[in-house]
C-alpha cells in the first residue's frame, strides 16, 4: 500500500518545572500558551506555528495517571517514565486524518498494537474565551528508539485549535521543519519510519509535507529523539536575541545551534527558511 506523506503536527517536550521551560522558550523568543491540564495527570503550554507546535508538558498529579495496561498506551505513564530518566524530547507526532485506520494499519504492520485514545478539552482565544478541542491518537513504537515514543494525532475541530493569533513570534518562527532521532540500529529504524509516516527516504532522511523532514542518526547503546530545527526568515534577528538573553550558542552560515545542556534537554536548531 502505497501511503501520502504526513506532515510534523506537533513534539511532546517533556520538562520537570512547566513554569521554567515556559519562561525559557519566551526568553527564546516563542510565543508560549497558558497551562492547560489533562485528566490523567500531565499538564502542558503550547508554542504554535503555521502548521506544527512545541508542547512542553510535565506531570501534575502523578496520582491520576493510568499505568500501561495491554492494548492500551498510557500517555501520562509515559512522561512520568521519561522524566525519571531525563528531560527532553520524549514524543514525536505527526498529523491524522483518521487515527482509527491508522490504529489499524499500525498494528498490521507490527508497529503499534494499541487501541486509538480519544480525548477533549476546554482551551482559550486571545480574547480569554472558551473554545473545544478534541482529538484521537494512535501510537507506535520502535524498539531502537527505547527513549521515543510516537504517535498520530487527528484534530476533530482544527478550526478551534489553530489560530494565527498564537502564530505571532518575536524570534520570528514559523514551522517546526525537522527532527533527529537517534537510532540502535539506523536500518531498522527506517523501516519503522517509513511505515509510521509515510515519507519519502533521502538519504538518512525521511521527508514530510510542509518541507518537514526526519533525520536519522545511529547512537549504539541508547536511542532517542534528540531535538530539532525551527523554521525562520532571518538568523540575524534570533543571534541578537540570544546575545541579548546572554543564551549559549553556536552559529554557522546558515543555522543557530542551542545545546541540550542549554535547551531543558533538546537541542534547538534555528534555520533560515528555504
Amino acid at each position: 500500500m502505497t501511503l501520502s506523506p504526513k506532515r510534523i503536527d506537533h513534539l511532546v517536550l517533556a520538562v520537570r518545572d512547566l513554569d521554567a521551560a515556559g519562561a525559557h522558550y519566551d526568553t527564546l523568543g516563542f510565543q508560549v500558551g497558558t497551562r492547560n491540564r489533562h485528566p490523567w495527570g500531565t499538564e502542558n503550554r503550547i508554542v504554535q506555528f503555521q502548521s506544527s507546535f512545541l508542547e512542553l508538558i510535565a506531570v501534575g498529579d502523578a496520582s491520576l495517571i493510568p499505568d500501561h495496561r495491554p492494548g492500551h498506551f498510557s500517555f501520562g505513564a509515559f512522561v512520568r517514565d521519561y522524566l525519571a530518566r531525563r528531560e527532553g524530547l520524549a514524543m514525536l507526532v505527526l498529523d491524522s486524518d483518521d487515527a482509527k485506520a491508522d490504529a489499524s494499519r499500525f498494528a498490521e504492520e507490527g508497529i503499534g498494537a494499541f487501541e486509538p485514545f480519544f480525548f477533549e478539552r476546554k482551551g482559550r482565544r486571545p480574547d480569554g474565551s472558551e473554545t473545544h478541542v478534541a482529538f484521537t491518537l494512535a501510537f507506535a513504537l520502535d524498539p531502537n528508539v527505547p527513549q521515543g515514543s510516537f504517535f498520530v494525532c487527528q484534530q476533530h475541530y482544527p478550526e478551534a485549535f489553530w489560530n494565527p493569533a498564537f502564530q505571532q513570534h518575536a524570534n520570528g518562527a514559523v514551522n517546526v521543519s525537522a527532527v533527529t532521532v537517534e537510532a540502535t540500529d539506523p536500518a531498522r529504524t527506517a523501516d519503522f519510519l517509513r511505515a509510521f509516516s509515510g515519507g519519502e527516504s533521502q538519504g538518512p532522511s525521511f521527508l514530510l509535507r510542509h518541507q518537514g523532514r526526519i533525520d536519522v542518526s545511529a547512537q549504539p547503546g541508547e536511542g532517542r529523539l534528540t531535538g530539532f530545527t525551527i523554521a525562520v526568515p532571518e538568523l540575524a534577528v534570533v543571534a541578537a536575541r540570544l546575545r541579548q538573553a546572554g543564551i549559549a550558542h553556536t552559529s554557522s552560515a546558515d543555522a543557530i545551534r542551542i545545546s541540550e545542556n542549554d535547551g531543558f534537554g533538546v537541542q534547538l536548531q534555528f534555520k533560515a527558511m528555504e
